[in-house]
């Protein structure tokens, strides 16, 4: 269990009851967003309250009729799903600004300028986000935002989702070690192995990460490897 003085209050109202529990606001979004975390590990009581401040805890009758059971952990679940969690003002800053940063990153990995082919710097696309007076919502999904944000900064900058593709070649002193992170980094459409002990593949990235895709190939291979563009979306 977490602290007292690091919870907040999850309410979910139903049938004409209240019901709270304390949580960590932080791993209440990560379970809202389906990871697999322990509620234990994520409230400060194992209680089910009426009243949360006034430690009036609600009583069995009452779950039962709501929840159809007494069990705190599924009581538990289902209010931080689909109840509110009230943040404190310091809370809601920090979670919106930690969850804009994500969203600006995800799309300047995964998105490009069409015009010019290249990737958009994550600064311009804050400055857009500003300019647009996009909204982020702190207990959403990043996955769920971008589209939203997208839309919005497509009147100011050209934007669009892209990925690109790849032939590889790998000299054999530097495969082995090579097709282990390239396998982790990239998407493997097909390889193969030489005789010489070298190693080539067709690999997809996302546009917007290129540079880092050519740092990394000259990384694993001292300047040696041989990269080719095929295609881009």
């Amino acid at each position: 269990m977490i602290p007292l003085d690091q919870a907040v209050v999850a309410r979910l109202e139903s049938h004409g009851e209240r019901f709270e529990i304390l949580v960590d606001p932080e791993m209440a979004a990560d379970i809202r967003h389906g990871e697999d975390i322990p509620i234990e590990d994520a409230v400060a009581a194992l209680y089910v309250f009426e009243n949360a401040s006034k430690a009036e805890k609600a009583p069995e009758e009452m779950l039962k009729k709501v929840f159809d059971t007494v069990q705190f952990e599924s009581v538990a679940e289902r209010i931080i799903k689909k109840g509110e969690i009230h943040l404190t003002a310091e809370q809601r800053k920090r979670m919106i600004e930690d969850k804009r940063k994500q969203v600006v990153t995800f799309i300047s990995r995964n998105a490009i300028n069409p015009q010019t082919k290249l990737p958009h710097p994550p600064q311009r696309i804050e400055m857009a986000m500003e300019e647009a007076k996009v909204n982020i919502d702190p207990f959403k999904h990043v996955d769920e935002q971008v589209k939203d944000v997208v839309k919005a900064l497509r009147p100011l900058i050209p934007i669009k989702f892209a990925e690109m593709k790849f032939a590889v070649k790998i000299p054999a002193d530097y495969a082995p070690k090579a097709y282990g992170e390239l396998h982790s980094a990239t998407t493997i459409e097909k390889d193969q192995w030489q005789n010489d002990g070298s190693w080539i593949c067709v690999v997809r990235i996302p546009a917007g990460i290129q540079e880092e895709f050519y740092s990394l190939i000259n990384r694993l291979t001292k300047g040696d490897g041989e990269v080719k563009i095929l295609d881009q979306d």
